[in-house]
């Protein structure tokens, strides 16, 4: 069983409280627009005493240096930020303690935490992780689970560790996910999720964090790190896999093909089921528009209706305002070999 939350008051001396137990100095570590409804959330309960967040990036058509999303906020609400390019040299780690925090709260942060950074905080370093762990350690969570056809996901809050993903549990949140489902609906959602879990996980520390769970070794998978090459539709497997494959990377980095005139990016489609005795001997055939406007095409097995797409250099459209212009024939090829 995960750690209870109960109200047994920390002894912490003159810590300011919030209701019945004290405020906790806070490290927060996070870098995408993700971990910001949490950083959120800490604020209103916990002192955030630091703000640790990757370091600015190019972005824009300019390529001018731009904060990360987590630091932009930082910033706006005047917390303390650092922003250093790694957690290794021996200056940061000075810093660090002399923070005094009670716990550092990560989430997304994308930098690796040393072991003698884990050391600091006296209650340890709390991480949230976008699914149920011990499935879906590493980079890419959300789009591995709508990818692989799961039903289920959540917030796993563990106590980390050196390894990637391996500290034991103190909390889960579950949530399902829906048939039509995209990575960034699921993210909107897991993020709201991860600020209420590891929230109710900071309250009622130290008492949430005693007891941890081990993750179950045997049920591990790995959410590999989305590559360019992967995003490429391949029209020879079934409907039904094709529909998990660009809901998966909706809205970005998105699955594609090519099309009559360049690149087309697919953000919405579902699968068709064909009659039984239908043969698809040309995969990535347009098969003709449905009733309700979207594009037909053939796969492995059924096909897919796309109702949305963006043509190489063009706003994101309906198909069927895509067809009006794109000339395509019953029959014509869509073909990602170009």
């Amino acid at each position: 069983m995960y750690a209870s939350h109960s109200a047994t008051m920390l002894d912490r001396g003159k810590a300011q409280t919030h209701g019945s137990r004290p405020k906790l100095r806070i490290v927060f570590m996070g870098s995408p627009a993700f971990a910001i409804p949490c950083l959120d959330r800490l604020i209103r309960t916990h002192r955030v005493c630091a703000v640790y967040s990757q370091p600015a990036k190019k972005s824009g058509r300019g390529m001018k240096m731009t904060p990360v999303p987590v630091a932009s906020h930082a910033i706006k609400m005047g917390l303390p930020l650092f922003t250093p390019g790694s957690l290794k040299p021996e200056d940061i780690e000075a810093q660090l303690i002399s923070h005094r925090a009670d716990l550092f709260v990560v989430v997304a942060y994308g930098l690796l935490l040393p072991a003698a950074i884990l050391a600091i905080p006296h209650f340890g370093c709390l991480n949230g992780h976008a699914s149920l762990l011990p499935r879906w350690r590493g980079a890419s969570p959300i789009q591995r689970a709508i990818e692989a056809g799961d039903t289920e996901t959540g917030i796993s809050a563990m106590l980390m560790e050196k390894g990637l993903d391996t500290g034991p549990l103190v909390d889960v949140s579950r949530i399902g996910i829906t048939k039509t489902e995209t990575a960034g609906s699921l993210h909107d959602r897991l993020s709201k999720l991860t600020a209420s879990c590891l929230g109710t996980v900071v309250d009622t520390a130290p008492d949430s964090l005693a007891s941890p769970t081990p993750q179950s070794e045997d049920k591990v998978t790995y959410a590999a790190k989305i590559i360019p090459e992967e995003t490429m539709i391949d029209w020879t497997r079934p409907a039904t896999s094709l529909d998990y494959h660009i809901r998966a990377f909706a809205p970005y980095p998105s699955a594609w093909c090519n099309g009559p005139k360049g690149r087309l990016r697919i953000l919405q489609a579902r699968h068709i089921q064909l009659p039984k005795n239908t043969i698809n001997k040309k995969f990535g055939r347009f098969l003709g528009q449905h009733s309700d406007g979207s594009m037909i095409i053939s796969c492995g097995i059924d096909a897919l209706a796309i109702s949305r797409l963006q043509p190489a250099g063009k706003k994101a459209m309906a198909a069927d305002d895509f067809l009006n212009g794109a000339g395509l024939k019953i029959n014509d090829i869509l073909n990602p070999e170009g």
